[in-house]
């Protein structure tokens, strides 16, 4: 199969049945001319859409009526003699043309009403992968392999997700296996073996055609549940469309999990302005290239959005856009392919306890903020991972505790592993006693007052005034056990603030200590009765970072990367084996909320004359920024290699050469 192509598009064609004339201004030497010259050299293509329409010939009655020719195979053929890579896309979960004449494979609520729009509502209805659909689909899929043999270069399977189903398929289903439609867990427990085996089928289906094709499912998030079908994906696609609804934090985050997976992956963007067929819309320059180097940063390949016009017509502004961009990438690569993330810190993920989300939980978004704005070197963790990886492991605010996770991290101390957590985290899954004894507290109940208010002690009280700070969400009352350090104490207001008494605008102001800590530490755990990282992510409080990184410094001795970089700039750490040298990334993009319901960037503000320190074993032999090839004036302590930036314009990459190790 080989190894990603760095520069990808996904060339979206999702188009009404309504439209005709489809592929009429195709030029397909002009297609492939614009791909080159903007440095694409993969394209994922299209079989079929989410209308159902079928865009090569077919047996099957669904070629889209406005079509005359094999659009696909014209793409494919002039592509392929550039070496162009073509993935060929197939809608799943999503097909007009199907489900307006299957109605009876279409997935249920639990009231009978179909899944998706409604009759009136412009939109999709969602299939059931558990109904006869998914043999048509599968010999659709089928169809594609004979028809473009020694051609596919890989399978793009979308809308890979099957919520809760009541369609008569599933209700038999489930009472045939003995499962109770009227239990949420079983209902959900179905769905997900349904789509489980989809994949793992699917997989087997297209190999017995073709063994070296790559192979994709998309749900538009990966997460935890992705390992009970990992073996079916050749790689991972990580949907992520800032403006799109998945936010600036999706992406970063979730790489941060899906780099420990074991397969190759890349960043799925748009060059829209909002989200997916934006016609017209544009994203600006300044976005595009945060968004692909960000990509690169985190050891990922490039992937770009585009939807193609009903003609076929390429649109050429499109493709200055991501020229714009992609011709930058081309001249990054060498420093982004086949590298391993340095971290120090990891953060266990709720979605390995909650399940998945794409609007993920306020509390790891909460904490990747912190953490990334204070320039340390993490991952994002499920209990598959190896702990001892890691000096320190976070638990933020919701990570429940069963039998295998509480004793994975009692031995992960014993090792000498340290331990941040907060508010429930350490508890039992019914959260009725903190289990994790490690801690040093034993739980009272929720706090009897919200807000109240916190007062950090001389040991956690760096760049932090000496007063009292209002914890806007309600935290526990815990009673620290013998050898527990009180780091912060909880102070009380005179009373909630309710009809029967309130004063002032907002919160009640503070009367007196509670006799509850707000931060305790024993030995290597620190534990903050308070959500920290949810309130963070929710008000946006300095001081709640202020106190986590005040932890962290009496937790971890030593940081990996140690700079005056502003919060704003994001920096990230790999190391490339083959090449014996390091690689920070430094990524200086500000993101603002310009309007109503997206962030936007437009200006790339410079920095200069930056200070970085990284924590290396040795002295490298040269370091320079990458692609200028400029090498830097460097010293070496025995523990930090010190050097100076002199200016990052957007992305600059500092390269620290190693000297190789002969282990013959």
């Amino acid at each position: 199969m080989g190894k990603l192509p760095f520069r990808q598009v996904h060339l979206d064609f999702h188009t009404s049945e309504k439209i005709m004339g489809i592929g009429e201004d195709f030029d397909p030497k002009v297609f492939v001319k614009t791909l080159k010259e903007a440095g694409v050299n993969s394209i994922t293509c299209f079989a079929r859409c989410h209308h159902g329409m079928i865009y090569y010939d077919t047996k099957f009655p669904a070629k889209h009526p406005g079509l005359k020719f094999d659009l696909l195979r014209a793409q494919i053929e002039e592509c392929h003699r550039e070496g162009i890579k073509v993935p060929i896309y197939i809608s799943v979960g999503l097909d007009e043309y199907v489900a307006n004449r299957h109605p009876e494979w279409i997935a249920r609520h639990s009231d009978g009403r179909p899944q998706g729009a409604g009759p009136l509502e412009a939109g999709w209805k969602k299939l059931c992968f558990n109904t006869p659909y998914i043999d048509y689909v599968k010999e659709q899929t089928v169809e594609v392999l004979e028809k473009f043999k020694g051609q596919v270069d890989g399978l793009f399977f979308d809308i890979i997700t099957q919520d809760p189903c009541y369609c008569r398929y599933c209700m038999e289903g489930m009472i045939e296996k003995g499962l109770d439609p009227e239990n949420n867990e079983d209902v959900k427990s179905y769905a997900d073996d349904i789509i489980n085996e989809f994949k793992k089928s699917m997989t087997e289906l297209v190999r017995q055609y073709d063994k070296n094709c790559t192979i994709f499912y998309n749900a538009g998030h990966i997460g935890p549940y992705i390992r009970e079908s990992i073996d079916a994906y050749t790689h991972l696609e990580l949907e992520s469309l800032p403006s799109g609804g998945w936010g600036y934090n999706h992406f970063p985050i979730t790489v941060r999990f899906a780099r420990n997976l074991g397969k190759e992956y890349l960043g799925m963007t748009g060059k829209f302005q909002k989200s997916w067929a934006d016609f017209g819309g544009f994203k600006n320059q300044a976005a595009l290239e945060y968004e692909c180097f960000m990509s690169l940063a985190y050891g990922g390949k490039c992937s770009i959005g585009d939807q193609l016009h009903p003609s076929g017509a390429i649109n050429q502004a499109t493709y200055k856009l991501i020229g714009s961009v992609y011709n930058q990438v081309k001249e990054k690569e060498a420093w982004c392919d086949d590298v391993t993330p340095v971290s120090e810190i990891a953060v266990f993920t709720p979605e390995a306890i909650e399940g998945v989300h794409i609007a993920l939980p306020p509390s790891i978004q909460g904490v990747f903020r912190m953490l990334t704005e204070s320039h340390y070197q993490f991952d994002i963790i499920d209990d598959y991972v190896d702990f001892n990886r890691y000096k320190v492991i976070i638990l933020p605010d919701v990570i429940t505790l069963d039998k295998g996770l509480k004793e994975k991290l009692e031995s992960y101390l014993r090792n000498g592993g340290k331990i941040l957590a907060s508010y429930k985290s350490g508890m039992d899954r019914d959260e009725n006693e903190l289990v994790l004894k490690d801690l040093g507290v034993e739980l009272v109940g929720e706090a009897e007052y919200s807000p109240d208010y916190i007062v950090a002690r001389q040991a956690i009280n760096k760049d932090i005034l000496g007063t009292e700070y209002v914890m806007y969400d309600r935290g526990l009352w815990v009673r620290p056990g013998e050898g527990t350090e009180l780091l912060a104490d909880i102070w009380n207001p005179y009373f909630n603030r309710t009809y029967k008494h309130f004063c002032s605008h907002n919160q009640t102001p503070v009367e007196k200590e509670s006799g509850y800590p707000a931060i305790t530490r024993r030995n290597n755990v620190i534990y903050f009765a308070h959500p920290i990282f949810s309130m963070y992510y929710k008000h946006g409080m300095r001081v709640y970072k202020q106190l986590v990184l005040n932890a962290l410094e009496l937790l971890l001795e030593d940081k990996l990367i140690v700079t005056n970089a502003p919060t704003t700039a994001q920096i990230s750490l790999n190391y490339q084996p083959e090449h014996h040298r390091y690689v920070a990334h430094i990524l200086h993009y500000i993101p603002e909320r310009r309007c109503e319901s997206i962030d936007i960037i437009e200006d790339v503000i410079p920095l200069y004359n930056i200070e970085l320190k990284v924590m290396l074993d040795k002295k490298p032999t040269k370091v320079y920024c990458a692609p200028s090839m400029e090498e830097l004036p460097f010293s070496y302590d025995g523990k930090y290699i010190h050097v100076i930036v002199p200016e990052i314009v957007g992305h600059e990459m500092v390269v620290f050469e190693m000297e190789e190790v002969n282990n013959a």
